[in-house]
């Protein structure tokens, strides 16, 4: 009985390491691919013998990007779409500008925890805990100071200072996504029924139809 037992016990962890997944990459690097039709989770590899220095590559976060827009704020972002040596890495990377009071509007990021870092400027960021609590956690944040929105959170930022500011943020994707919450829900392709919105937001339909109209 004991001799079963322990082959049933080493049986066990056996298949248990069998089926476990690897941590990380397999190989160096594995630069994506644009241009192939192959679907996995990520993008192809193209032949380690053609990858070359700017598959690693992306100039252009020192510059300004423009902020006039109705939300007063433009991010830049380096994923694996701007840099196909990030492919398989697992990390990304943006920046933001604000215009004095921008705003970068209620958003998650359903794969990726992101690490903010604030350059110049002061603002206001939050985000809210999952239901039921939905907590909201705010901090103003000043140059060189840093805040974690976790994996799948809604968060914002708002610039509270009189000048522009910048942001640096780090993001655990090479395609972390983004589901900018106003759009998602009355800019959906083809629309939610106002029905079901005004039942949602418990407010008239004439309102959810003004909304609507502004996506």
């Amino acid at each position: 009985m004991a001799k079963n037992t322990l082959l049933l016990g080493l049986l066990a962890i056996t298949c248990t390491l069998a089926i476990a997944s690897d941590p990380g990459s397999l190989q160096d690097f594995c630069v994506a691919d644009t241009n192939s039709s192959t679907r996995v989770n990520g993008l192809a590899c193209l032949d380690p013998n053609s990858v070359q220095a700017n598959h690693f590559y992306f100039s252009g976060l020192h510059l300004t990007a423009d902020t006039s827009n109705p939300l007063g704020s433009r991010v830049t972002l380096v994923s694996v779409t701007q840099v196909p040596g990030l492919n398989t890495l697992g990390i990304s990377m943006a920046r933001i500008d604000y215009a004095a009071s921008g705003v970068n509007p209620p958003h998650l990021h359903p794969r990726a925890t992101e690490i903010f870092t604030v350059l110049e400027g002061t603002l206001f960021v939050g985000f809210v805990t999952s239901n039921p609590e939905n907590r909201l956690i705010t901090k103003v944040l000043y140059k060189g100071d840093v805040f974690v929105f976790p994996v799948g959170l809604p968060h914002f930022q708002k610039n509270v200072g009189n000048v522009s500011a910048v942001a640096i943020a780090a993001l655990s994707s090479q395609n972390p996504g983004v589901i900018t919450i106003a759009n998602a829900v009355f800019g959906s392709n083809p629309s939610i029924t106002d029905d079901v919105l005004a039942k949602a937001f418990q407010i008239d339909k004439t309102v959810i139809d003004q909304l609507l109209a502004n996506f």
